[in-house]
């Protein structure tokens, strides 16, 4: 008996054309294993929706195709089923696919679909929203929301954009309670990591893993502008536990709060609370991996 998968277009996401998208599924999924059908998404928050339908109608697979914000919509709205996500990465960043090793290359992708290598992996709950990889609260968040609205897509608009905002960046103010141990300090980031990295390879908490149970708090000081090339060499180098201006704590719940409301969760911003309980929900999503 074949597998029923959906496939579910994002055609804003990333840089290019997605016209070739349907034949290039065709010509290389296997349909001796598969049958197969494609949504194309008309509006935001509409592959949610998609996702939601296709886990109440049986579907074996949903795969996101589009970026990490396509990602994070298509997947939350899978947690806690037994239907499996799939990613087909065509965004800006690919943070969690790159993760999970899954190819960049869309006919390697789907030969990975092919295979169906699935895990069970964790996800993260904050307050009411969930989210699959990392999700933040310092400049990461601002730079989220500039770059939802950003007319330039892609890794060149991403880092001159980034460039741009650090110069007119205030450290945010953060109150962390660990089991009863508070800790209050300025922040550049405040990054709850369940995979490793933003995407494009910035790696920002190098031994996250997604099936531990645990999450991991990166946590980044104020520094000079003179530090930041060595700090982006590490970032770029998976070692930015080893900066003296890092610091990654590992824990299963927390209370965090913010001086300023705004975060992204899987480079989707958000509006939040000051007030954040985050926690880890172990094993609470099907996912095909590389």
């Amino acid at each position: 008996m074949r597998n029923k998968i959906r496939f579910i277009i994002n055609p804003i996401s990333g840089i290019g054309s997605k016209n070739d998208i349907p034949s290039l599924i065709e010509e290389h999924l296997d349909l001796d294993l598969f049958d197969y059908d494609i949504a194309i998404t008309e509006y935001r928050k509409h592959a949610k929706i998609l996702a939601k339908q296709s886990a109440i109608e049986g579907y074996d697979i949903v795969c996101a195709v589009g970026g990490d914000g396509s990602v994070h919509e298509v997947g939350t709205a899978l947690i806690g089923t037994k239907t499996k996500l799939a990613i087909l990465p065509i965004g800006s960043g690919n943070g969690l696919a790159r993760h999970l090793n899954i190819p960049l290359n869309l006919k390697e992708a789907i030969e990975c679909i092919n295979k169906n290598q699935s895990i069970q992996m964790d996800t993260v709950l904050v307050n009411d929203k969930s989210f699959l990889g990392v999700g933040g609260y310092g400049f990461d968040a601002v730079i989220a929301k500039k770059f939802d609205t950003h007319h330039k897509r892609g890794l060149r608009g991403y880092i001159g954009l980034i460039i741009r905002e650090f110069f007119k960046y205030n450290p945010i103010n953060v109150s962390i309670d660990l089991d009863g141990k508070v800790k209050t300090l300025p922040v550049v980031l405040c990054t709850v990591a369940n995979s490793s990295q933003f995407g494009n390879g910035f790696t920002i908490s190098p031994k996250s893993d997604v099936t531990d149970g645990k999450l991991e708090l990166f946590i980044l000081k104020p520094f000079s502008i003179w530090s930041a090339p060595s700090l982006i060499y590490r970032f770029f180098r998976k070692r930015s536990d080893k900066s003296r201006f890092a610091e990654i704590i590992h824990f299963k719940k927390a209370k965090i709060k913010l001086s300023k409301k705004i975060a992204h969760y899987d480079g989707e911003p958000f509006e939040v609370k000051d007030e954040l309980n985050v926690s880890v929900v172990p094993k609470s999503l099907n996912i095909v991996v590389g």
